[in-house]
């Protein structure tokens, strides 16, 4: 009777082996896989580059190994899915991280002969793969040579020594050891990767050093933050991760969000569909674990682990969380780096942005505001840069901006300014009036009683005091006698007319009274401080005569 029968030609080894792993991070992390799966407690790799005929990897772990049986029906099967054969979990009860029974390919993406030694229960298997002789099979079954041999029952695990390596170059261990705990996220955080060079260096991989090249600013912790997520999710019990942003912009490599199943990488980084326009994706990376979406019966995660399939249901509804985890960090982000700004800027400046910004009238305010935000919230300066921009925004328009773009007279702000802050327009002007008329007092020593006639008698031409004599035309020239006498009579009738405004013909008045109504207004006090300084100015000038 004729069959139908479907043959793999050797090639397809090829194809999945040195295709898919063809990069040195991505076909140790398979291997790095099986030793987790095996429950050791740690992987050993050791890299020898001394010469180019002598290159070498080998990798060792301390797990449960496999025995001659095990070897048959599980390491050298291609394609068989331990989940799908009821391995849930192993002796050491770990989750294991593979299920496509292809990362034993990854063998052949680093060299062509491959060495295997495993122990268990006082077994050892040693037996050699060999890629040109696989390559030779033509379609036959490929039975690669082997020993058995006793051993100590106390030693167990594999140990895999490759060969006749593909790669040329040497071995760059800081890099290697940084993209290798990219492809990490063990839920054992006891397990760790030991890598060798030459026998001499040693670096210790574990989960925390993807990250330890950056400095966080704000951490978001996985699921803690869930609830500030207006959204809800089904699985959203079975997530949690970490998502960190910096102070500083991110290296490119280092940006996105990457998915985890089971310890294994099934995502590389990225923002999920997300507008990356904001600041805020050039300062964000981390991780979320997402184990549940590898115990779908459907496989949703590419075979090389790079990619989630998102054409699901399933993945989509995955997908849409993720993004308003994202969004609603976005938003998280923006206060909490404002608030930071903000708290630094005012300790440095000892400037209380909220009190400043909150003295300005409205109409200033509104545009002040925008301008201070923008420049703590969304610029990219250096703090020292924000803060001196700022700073000099703060010189320009200072609380009661009004005020002091007057610039009023020093004895003027002294008297008044505690009741203009107050909106006691009325009583600022007459304490400064009150400081006026004291000063003149002081300086003319006339012992007149009335302030209104005080004025009239210190004041005007060929009186007490005079506001010209100490000017002189550019030429060195005296000013006409004419024009003397009436600036002397203007500062007499000004002073005069000032004094008699400040009388208390509204005292009886409340002051919210008399500043809603417009009867005396911020402006009107303004204005009528702007007049009283120059007459202080006058008077700072005011010569005593020889009367």
């Amino acid at each position: 009777m004729n069959k139908l029968v479907m043959t793999f030609e050797p090639n397809t080894i090829e194809h999945l082996g040195i295709k898919m792993y063809s990069k040195l991070t991505t076909a140790l992390a398979e291997l790095i896989a099986n030793s987790y799966d095996a429950c050791s407690p740690y992987v050993d790799i050791r890299l020898y580059d001394y010469e180019d005929d002598l290159k070498r990897i080998i990798i060792e772990d301390f797990g449960i190994g496999m025995s001659f049986n095990e070897i048959n029906k599980l390491f050298l099967r291609i394609g068989r899915n331990r989940r799908i054969e009821g391995e849930e979990s192993t002796p050491c009860g770990r989750i294991p991280t593979g299920k496509k029974g292809l990362g034993k390919l990854a063998l052949f993406g680093l060299g062509k002969t491959i060495e295997i030694i495993t122990r268990k229960k006082s077994q050892e298997v040693k037996f050699i793969l060999d890629w040109d002789d696989i390559m030779n099979t033509d379609g036959r079954d490929y039975e690669p040579k082997y020993s058995i041999n006793k051993c100590d029952n106390s030693k167990t695990g594999t140990k895999i020594a490759l060969s006749n390596l593909k790669r040329k170059t040497n071995f760059e261990l800081d890099s290697l050891t940084i993209n290798l705990s990219k492809l990490f996220n063990f839920p054992d955080t006891d397990f760790k990767i030991h890598i060798y060079l030459n026998d001499a260096k040693k670096v210790t991989v574990d989960n925390k050093l993807k990250y330890s090249n950056i400095e966080p600013e704000f951490v978001w912790e996985l699921p803690e933050f869930f609830e500030k997520i207006e959204k809800d999710f089904h699985y959203k019990k079975e997530l949690n991760g970490k998502i960190i942003t910096t102070a500083k912009p991110l290296k490119p490599g280092m940006r996105g969000i990457t998915l985890f199943a089971n310890g294994r990488m099934v995502n590389l980084p990225e923002f999920f569909g997300i507008s990356e326009s904001s600041h805020f994706f050039s300062y964000t990376t981390g991780w979320i674990n997402v184990d549940y979406i590898d115990n779908f019966e459907k496989d949703y995660i590419s075979t090389n682990r790079q990619a989630i399939d998102w054409e699901h249901e399933e993945t989509q509804t995955l997908r849409a969380y993720i993004q308003e985890i994202i969004k609603t960090i976005h938003y998280n982000w923006r206060e909490e780096r404002k608030n930071k700004r903000k708290k630094t800027f005012e300790n440095n400046t000892k400037i209380n942005i909220d009190n400043w910004l909150n003295k300005l009238p409205d109409e200033i305010n509104k545009k002040v505001k925008p301008i201070v935000s923008t420049v703590l919230e969304k610029s990219e300066l250096p703090e020292k840069n924000q803060n001196e921009v700022v700073e000099t925004i703060h010189e320009l328009i200072p609380e009661y901006p009004y005020y002091h773009w007057r610039h009023l007279h020093n004895e003027i702000k002294q008297s008044s300014e505690k009741d203009y802050k107050n909106a006691d327009y009325y009583r600022a002007f007459q304490e400064a009036v009150k400081r006026y008329i004291s000063i003149v007092r002081n300086k003319s020593s006339s012992n007149n009683q009335s302030d209104f006639s005080l004025m009239g008698e210190v004041f005007g031409y060929n009186k007490i005091l005079s506001v010209v004599n100490n000017y002189k035309k550019p030429d060195g020239t005296d000013f006409h006698q004419s024009t003397k006498s009436n600036i002397e009579n203007g500062q007499k009738l000004l002073s005069m007319g000032i004094v008699a405004g400040c009388r208390n013909p509204v005292s009886h008045e409340e002051i919210t009274n008399l500043r809603e109504s417009g009867l005396f207004s911020e402006k009107d006090c303004l204005d009528a401080l702007s007049l009283l300084s120059h007459l202080f100015k006058r008077h700072d000038d005011a010569k005593t005569n020889n009367i």
